[in-house]
């Protein structure tokens, strides 16, 4: 079972309560217990975390940060996720889609990598994005 944590500092629809549905679908496809933190802020938090940790100044849409990489600190926190709720919206006019799925797309996308996924080799990105796409799809079905 998954506990989130969820903090909120900018103005956005999304609750706990829905995070936490989003996670009941995912957590029906991949099977993970611990705690997560969701962290929904603004462009200058998002743009000093991507610079103090991946040198790259420049506002990006969500970063996650996994503390079972480190096998010296043992804690059932799985980790952080950052999503910067004004590049979503950005993005979703941009695509061409609702503000809300590419929230959860992006919100997938973080958890995805808190639990070891990346998008470094084609293989991995495909199998990576189908899930992503996948619980997308689960959440928006009517």
């Amino acid at each position: 079972m998954l506990k989130i944590n969820f903090n909120k500092r900018v103005k956005c629809s999304w609750t706990s309560g829905r995070i936490k549905k989003v996670f009941n679908i995912i957590s029906s496809r991949i099977k993970i217990s611990g705690e997560l933190e969701i962290n929904i802020v603004g462009e200058k938090e998002i743009k000093d975390l991507n610079f103090r940790y991946r040198k790259k100044n420049k506002v990006t849409d969500v970063l996650s940060f996994a503390w079972q990489e480190d096998s010296v600190v043992k804690t059932k926190n799985l980790g952080q996720i950052y999503i910067c709720y004004p590049q979503i919206e950005r993005q979703a006019k941009e695509f061409k889609v609702l503000v809300e799925e590419e929230f959860v797309r992006m919100l997938t996308h973080g958890f995805l990598h808190i639990i070891g996924y990346n998008h470094e080799k084609n293989k991995d990105a495909k199998k990576m994005f189908k899930i992503q796409e996948e619980v997308v799809g689960e959440v928006f079905k009517n």
